[in-house]
């Protein structure tokens, strides 16, 4: 009897912690399955996703530079990557592929579960309106945070994804605008930096004005990347908090999409943690 077969696909890829990750959760819920790393050739992810699936896969994780694709292989979708516009799971259902965006609600729940912070009437700072950004805003949105400002290095980008979530934020009553990168405004009690900056080495986008006092400041890299973002926020008196909880969180959501169980987190993220620490 064949194992039923996953894998995050991507280019790059081996880097990916992934699976680590879905192996620590069929470990722990009595699940059969296995799950590797596919490299995507940048001009041929339908190719190999078709291949994938054709040898018996059941579904897949998508990393950058394809989520996009991803959405537009799948028959359906959740109202979630409809909002990102990027799909970062894909279950190879019989009656037409369906795909999903875990990366919001992967982050939501980090930050609620993982971090101890509801976000029901917090005032929100979202810096980056790309992919990531897009990613993430419709979940925040759905937790009823009192705002949510969006800022970007382009403000027209920033200004078009708020446009498209206008209705969202309005149906879970959360006010949300864009604002000028230099001029984000101050006292936010939560801090999500989805730009590039952490992975391209550049400073915090935004001054630590930005904070308010024990602010809980996100950073969505993890590793050697998010440290000068941790930095500046204990620098300032904010908790800092890197993207390795969100990384697991979305991992879990696509499990529970494609094998039915919810495995628990906080032990997988331990385990995790201490191998990043450890080097391994």
């Amino acid at each position: 009897m064949s194992l039923d077969r996953y894998a995050v696909l991507g280019n790059p890829v081996a880097h990916s912690r992934s699976p680590d990750i879905h192996a620590a959760f069929a470990r722990q819920t009595g699940q059969v399955l296995s799950y590797e790393r596919l490299l995507c050739p940048l001009q041929a992810f339908d190719a190999t996703v078709r291949a994938f699936a054709a040898a018996g896969g059941r579904g897949c994780n998508v990393t950058v530079p394809f989520k996009v694709q991803a959405l537009q292989l799948a028959a359906q979708c959740s109202e979630r990557a409809r909002r990102a516009g990027a799909a970062n799971v894909l279950r190879f259902d019989a009656n037409g592929w369906w795909a999903d965006n875990s990366d919001g609600i992967g982050l939501v729940r980090d930050i609620e579960a993982g971090a101890g912070r509801a976000l029901a009437g917090q005032r929100v700072l979202l810096v980056g309106a790309g992919g990531a950004g897009a990613g993430v805003l419709g979940p925040l949105l759905e937790a009823r945070p009192a705002a949510v400002v969006v800022v970007n290095r382009t403000a027209a980008k920033a200004q078009q994804l708020v446009d498209g979530h206008a209705d969202w934020a309005q149906a879970h009553g959360a006010a949300l605008t864009a604002a000028p990168l230099a001029s984000p405004g101050t006292g936010y009690g939560v801090v999500i930096n989805a730009s590039a900056s952490s992975l391209q080495g550049a400073p915090v986008p935004v001054s630590a004005e930005v904070l308010a006092p024990d602010a809980l400041a996100v950073d969505l890299m993890y590793g050697a990347a998010a440290r000068p973002f941790l930095a500046w926020a204990r620098a300032a008196g904010a908790q800092g908090r890197d993207g390795l909880g969100m990384l697991v969180e979305q991992a879990a959501e696509a499990f529970w999409a494609w094998r039915g169980v919810r495995p628990q987190t906080a032990p997988v993220l331990q385990a995790l943690r201490a191998a990043i620490e450890a080097g391994r």
